[in-house]
């Protein structure tokens, strides 16, 4: 399993601003990439602020469990094969008996949640192009999610105080109007209801 402290911010951009910046990655190719986010019926894993995904691409997968920081989230990764992704999805559980996410099961049970209550709620797809950048990596994300569209910039970086500092920069630099973006998976979350 490896883990990492995840410190980024996002605004939403417009269609006019999601084109404009497209120009600036138009030499990244693309890559589509679909989360399937998991949670117990009542919200367990949102109730102690805990994102549970399975992210999938074209020939790989991983399974993430993040929990929030003071700053940041620390993210909880495993490979999966797209075979392994796959036969989970397919019965929309989490499986107990899995050795390969044996690790994160733990850290669930640490939180007291019913494992075998935990199944899939429904998934986002994300048309991601991203390159490193002299102030972090950054993405442009085309996001598709219950009949849903909606787009946004992230900067991933390793210092919270001067990353904010360059991503506002990078903003009025480019004439990009800051809109705050709720995760993505609370903004999935809210598209099936399951939000107030």
């Amino acid at each position: 399993m490896q883990t990492n402290l995840e410190i980024e911010y996002k605004t939403l951009l417009s269609l006019s601003e999601f084109d404009q910046l497209g120009k600036r990655f138009s030499h990244i190719a693309p890559v589509r990439q679909t989360n399937h986010y998991f949670d117990t019926p009542d919200l367990r894993l949102r109730g102690n602020k805990l994102s549970l995904r399975i992210r999938t691409f074209d020939n790989a997968a991983e399974i993430t469990l993040k929990i929030p920081q003071k700053v940041g989230n620390l993210e909880h990764n495993i490979a999966l094969t797209s075979e392994e992704a796959m036969a989970i999805l397919a019965t929309k559980r989490l499986p107990q008996n899995c050795i390969n996410i044996q690790s994160i099961l733990e850290i669930l049970n640490s939180y007291e949640i019913n494992i075998s209550a935990i199944h899939v709620l429904g998934s986002l797809t994300t048309t991601r192009r991203e390159y490193e950048t002299n102030i972090g990596l950054m993405a442009l994300d085309k996001n598709e999610y219950s009949g849903k569209l909606d787009y946004e910039l992230e900067l991933e970086v390793a210092d919270a105080l001067s990353g904010e500092k360059n991503f506002n920069h990078f903003l009025k630099d480019n004439q990009i109007e800051y809109r705050y973006a709720r995760s993505k998976v609370v903004r999935f979350l809210e598209s099936i209801g399951k939000m107030p």
